[in-house]
C-alpha cells in the first residue's frame, strides 16, 4: 500500500492535477480524471470498483497506482436525543472519535484531527490518553466521508466543528488542506461559515486561519477567565498566556466565540462570570457556556443546571452575547475521548480474564 498514493490526502485540484497526469502517462482520456475526482467527496465511493462510469480496466489500472482510504468503524452508539456516536480505527491501529449531532434541518459533525491530544487539560478525557500523532488529511476529511457512506444511509453533514479528538491547530498543515477539502465545491461544498476551528490559544494557528480568505468560524477554549486559573487546568496557558490569546482574538477578522467548560465550584462563580464578560468585551467575542459531560469529567463536578444560568445573566447583564450549550448525547459516552477510553478498558479487562 506504501507504493500507491491515497487520493483523499490531497485537495481536489491536486488530486485532479496527479490524476490529468497520470491519465497522460497511460495514454487515458484526461477527462477520466474528472471522472474520479467526482467520486471522492462529491458521490464517495468506497473503491475505484464503485465508479461505475470508468471501464472496468481502468478501474483495476488506478488502483495499481492510487487508493481510497477507508476508516474502520469499530464502535457506533445511539443517543435517545439522535446523537451518535462513532469509533473510527487507522491503518495503525490507533482509534479516533466522530460525533453526529442533528438539529432540526442541521447536521453537525465533530471531528477529530489527532490521535489523543498533548496539552492535557485537567477535565478532558482526550487529554489524559496523552498525544500519539497528527492525522493526515484524508484521516481527518475521511470521517466526513465514511458518514456519507455508511449502509443504512448517509450522514451527511451540514455543519463541521473541529472539537473532537486532539488540538487542530497543532496540526495547520493537515487541517489547512482539509479547510479547502471541506468547503471546495469539487469536495464537500461545505460553506465555510459552517466550518468550526476549536484551538486552546494556538496563537500560529489563529494568525494561519487569520490569513485564508474565507470566512471559517474560530471559537477559542478559555475555561479560565485568570492567566492562574487557567493555568492550573490548561498547561498550555504557560506558553500562550490568557492576555496573548485574548490580543490574537483582537486580531483576528471575524467574530470569535469563546467555549467556557462550566467546572463546579472551580470556574463558575460570580467573580468569574464579570471577569469573562470582560474579556469577551475586550475583543468582541460571543460566549458559549458549556455544561461538562459528567462522563468524561476527570474528577471534576458539572455546574448545576440553576447556577449556570445565573452565570450567563451575569455575562448577559455585561452586555456580552452568551448561550448555553444543550447537552447532547449523555447516554452514550459522548464525551469527548470517553468512547476510545472506555473501549480500552473492556480490551484491557477482557485480556485479563482470558
Amino acid at each position: 500500500m506504501s507504493a500507491r498514493t491515497n487520493l483523499l490526502d490531497f485537495t481536489p485540484a491536486e488530486a485532479l492535477e496527479r490524476l490529468k497526469a497520470w491519465c497522460a502517462d497511460k495514454g487515458e482520456a484526461a477527462y477520466r480524471a474528472g471522472q474520479v475526482i467526482q467520486h471522492l467527496w462529491m458521490q464517495p465511493v468506497a473503491d475505484f470498483e464503485g465508479i461505475t462510469t470508468l471501464p472496468k480496466a481502468l478501474r483495476a489500472k488506478l488502483a495499481e497506482d492510487f487508493y481510497i482510504g477507508r476508516l474502520a468503524l469499530t464502535t457506533r452508539q445511539k443517543s435517545e436525543d439522535g446523537t451518535q456516536k462513532f469509533l473510527f480505527k487507522l491503518f495503525d491501529g490507533e482509534q479516533i472519535e466522530t460525533v453526529a449531532i442533528p438539529d432540526g434541518d442541521r447536521m453537525t459533525l465533530c471531528i477529530s484531527s489527532q490521535a489523543g491530544c498533548a496539552l492535557k487539560c485537567a477535565f478532558c478525557a482526550t487529554g489524559a490518553m496523552g498525544y500519539v500523532r497528527n492525522l493526515t488529511a484524508g484521516e481527518i476529511a475521511g470521517q466526513v466521508r465514511e458518514l456519507r457512506l455508511l449502509a443504512d444511509g448517509p450522514i451527511t453533514a451540514t455543519n463541521i466543528v473541529f472539537m473532537g479528538m486532539g488540538e487542530p491547530l497543532m496540526n495547520w498543515k493537515a487541517v489547512d488542506k482539509v479547510l479547502t477539502i471541506l468547503n471546495d465545491p469539487k469536495g464537500f461544498g461545505i460553506g465555510a461559515r459552517h466550518i468550526t476551528i476549536s484551538t486552546v490559544g494556538v496563537l500560529p494557528g489563529i494568525v494561519a486561519l487569520g490569513k485564508r480568505p474565507e470566512q471559517f468560524r474560530l471559537a477559542i477554549s478559555i475555561h479560565a477567565p485568570t492567566d492562574d486559573l487557567r493555568a492550573r487546568l490548561m498547561p498550555v496557558n504557560t506558553k500562550y498566556p490568557l492576555d496573548d490569546v485574548i490580543e490574537a482574538a483582537k486580531v483576528f477578522d471575524r467574530r470569535v466565540t469563546f467555549e467556557y467548560v462550566m467546572l463546579g465550584g472551580v470556574n463558575d462563580g460570580p467573580e468569574h462570570a464579570l471577569q469573562l464578560a470582560k474579556l469577551a468585551t475586550d475583543c468582541g467575542a460571543f460566549v458559549n457556556l458549556i455544561p461538562l459531560h459528567p462522563g468524561g469529567s476527570q474528577g471534576f463536578k458539572p455546574t448545576p443546571r440553576e447556577r449556570i444560568i445565573s452565570f450567563s445573566r451575569e455575562i448577559r447583564k455585561a452586555g456580552v452575547e452568551v448561550a448555553i450549550r444543550k447537552s447532547r448525547g449523555m447516554d452514550i459516552s459522548a464525551a469527548c475521548g470517553q468512547l476510545k477510553t472506555e473501549r480500552t478498558k473492556d480490551r484491557a479487562k477482557a485480556a485479563a480474564t482470558a
